[in-house]
C-alpha cells in the first residue's frame, strides 16, 4: 500500500529519496523553532529499510507470505517500557494500529486530549484534501477594472507564488507579469495604476503567537512566504506586509517589460473587472505534501482558509478552525475532545487525541479514499527527508514515514512504521510537559524503531 501511494510516485515528490539514497544534500525542513541544516559536501545516506520496497502484493520484501500483526500484548511489551520514560513529561498518549487490518494494537491514554504540535498538520491536510480534492489548485490573477484602468493583483491565497527566476514547478510572480503585460500591450496600455487584493482572507493576519520566523502574516497574496532571504523551508525573517512586498515585485517585473506602474495599495476587483493574465499553484496533493514534509506552517494555514472557504465558512482562524473539526467529524473520525485553533499547530491552545491521529493515518491509507494518500506519500521518510532527514540514521532508516511536533514542552511523532513481516502500522506518541527535548526526541523515535523490529 505504501509503495503504491509512495515513495517512487509520479509526482517527483519522492524523487528526492532516490537521490538522497546517492548522497545527502542538506538537513532540510524545520519544525517550530529548530533551524534548517547547512548544506555540506555528499555524504553518504542510510540504507533504506523495507519501505522502500514492494509492499502492495501480499508476499513480505524478502519473499514468503506475510505472517500475522504483531498481538497487542507484544506490542504493549516493546512499548510499555519506553513510554514511561521520565523524559516524556507529566502527560503522555500512545496508539497503535494495524493498517492492513485495522485492529488497535495498542493504547495508551488515546482519548485523552493533548497539545499536538505540528502533528496538528495531519488533519489540516485530511481536511483540506476532503473538501478541495487533489487536484484544487490555488491561482493568483491580475484584473484590469475598465472603467478606471486600475490593475489589481489579486491574491489567491498560494504561500508557494515565488518571485524567484527558477519557478522549480511553482506558480511564477514574474511569469504573471509578463502575461499581463502582454495583454496590456495589447490593449495599448503602458502605465497602469497598480493595486492588490487580499479579501480571498478574512480576519487578523498576525497568528495569536505574534511575529516568528516560523510563520509569515496570513494574507491571502505573499511571494516565497514572504522570506527575506533565499531559505525555502524552516524559520526565516518574513516581511511585515507580505501582500505590499508581493505587489511591489509586481510592479518590477512589469518595468521589465515595459509597464510602468504606480506604487501599490490595498483594493479589491470588482466584478466587472477583466482578468488578463493568471498562474496556478501545484495541485493540492503536491502542496499537502510539502506541507507535510518541511513542516510548512505557512502551507498549512493558508489550507485551513481553503479548507474554511470551501466549506462556506469565513476564511480566518475561527473560520478555519471550526470548519476542519466539521470536515473531520463528517468523516465519522473520533473528534471528541479535539480543539482546533489554527492549520499549523503552533497554537499552544490546539488539542488531539493519538486515537484521532492513528484515526486518521488509517483514513488516508483506506482503498475507498485514493484523494487523501498525500498524507501518507507527503510524510517525512526516516533518515531521508524533511524533518527526519537527520534522525533514525543508525536505526529505522525507511522504515518509519512520520510527522513531528515539537514545541516548548511538547513532543509528539505521528505515523507509519513497516514491521520485518511487511506489514504497515499506523502510531501517534503525543508527550505533554517534557522538560528535555532532545531527551523527549530521542526517546519517541526509539518508541517508533522499536516497532520495525
Amino acid at each position: 500500500m505504501v509503495t503504491a501511494a509512495g515513495p517512487w510516485d509520479s509526482t517527483g515528490q519522492r524523487t528526492a529519496e532516490r537521490d538522497r539514497v546517492v548522497a545527502r544534500e542538506h538537513t532540510g525542513g524545520a519544525d517550530h523553532g529548530r533551524g534548517s541544516g547547512a548544506a555540506g559536501s555528499p555524504r553518504p545516506a542510510p540504507s533504506a529499510g523495507a519501505v522502500l520496497a514492494a509492499l502492495g502484493g501480499t508476499t513480505a520484501p524478502g519473499g514468503g507470505t506475510k505472517a500475522a500483526p504483531a498481538d497487542g500484548t507484544a506490542v504493549a511489551e516493546v512499548l510499555d517500557p519506553l513510554l514511561e520514560d521520565p523524559a516524556l513529561g507529566t502527560h503522555r498518549a500512545a496508539s497503535v494500529v494495524d493498517l492492513t487490518t485495522g485492529k488497535r494494537l495498542y493504547g495508551l491514554g488515546g482519548d485523552v486530549p493533548l497539545t499536538p504540535a505540528s502533528t496538528t498538520k495531519i488533519a489540516t491536510a485530511v481536511a483540506a484534501l476532503t473538501a478541495l480534492g487533489p487536484d484544487h489548485r490555488l491561482t493568483t490573477r491580475a484584473a484590469l477594472e475598465a472603467d478606471t484602468g486600475e490593475l489589481v493583483l489579486v491574491g489567491g491565497g498560494d504561500p508557494t507564488l515565488t518571485a524567484r527566476e527558477d519557478a522549480r514547478g511553482l506558480a511564477s510572480l514574474r511569469t504573471l507579469a509578463e502575461k499581463t503585460a502582454a495583454a496590456l500591450e495589447k490593449r495599448d496600455v503602458r502605465k497602469v495604476t497598480l493595486s492588490y487584493d487580499t479579501t480571498l482572507y478574512a480576519g487578523a493576519e498576525m497568528h495569536p503567537i505574534g511575529v516568528n520566523e516560523n510563520l509569515a502574516p496570513v494574507t491571502a497574496l505573499m511571494a516565497d512566504e514572504a522570506r527575506t532571504d533565499d531559505s525555502t523551508s524552516g524559520p526565516a525573517p518574513r516581511e511585515g506586509d507580505p501582500a505590499d512586498a508581493a505587489a511591489r515585485a509586481f510592479a518590477g517585473f512589469l518595468k521589465q517589460h515595459g509597464i510602468t506602474a504606480s506604487a501599490p495599495g490595498p483594493s479589491k476587483a470588482t466584478d466587472r473587472s477583466d482578468t488578463l493574465a493568471t498562474v496556478s499553484s501545484p495541485p493540492l496533493s503536491t502542496l499537502v505534501e510539502r506541507m507535510l514534509t518541511n513542516s510548512d506552517n505557512d502551507l498549512a494555514e493558508a489550507l485551513a482558509r481553503h479548507t474554511a472557504a470551501a466549506s462556506g465558512r469565513p476564511a480566518d482562524f475561527d473560520g478555519a478552525s471550526a470548519a476542519v473539526g466539521e470536515t473531520l467529524k463528517r468523516l465519522g473520525l473520533p473528534v471528541g475532545g479535539a480543539r482546533f485553533h489554527d492549520g499549523s499547530g503552533l497554537d499552544r491552545a490546539d488539542l488531539v487525541t493519538a486515537d484521532l491521529l492513528t484515526a486518521l493515518l488509517a483514513e488516508a491509507a483506506d482503498p475507498a479514499r485514493p484523494q487523501l494518500r498525500p498524507v501518507l506519500t507527503g510524510l517525512p521518510v526516516a533518515g531521508f527527508t524533511g524533518t527526519l532527514a537527520g534522525r533514525y540514521t543508525d536505526g529505522a532508516a525507511g522504515l518509519v514515514r512520520a510527522k513531528t511536533g515539537t514545541l516548548t514542552g511538547v513532543n509528539t511523532l505521528a505515523g507509519t512504521a513497516t514491521t520485518p513481516d511487511g506489514h504497515v502500522l499506523a502510531f501517534a506518541f503525543l508527550a505533554n510537559e517534557t522538560t528535555d527535548p532532545w531527551t523527549a526526541q530521542y526517546t519517541l523515535d526509539k518508541a517508533a524503531t522499536s516497532l520495525t523490529s
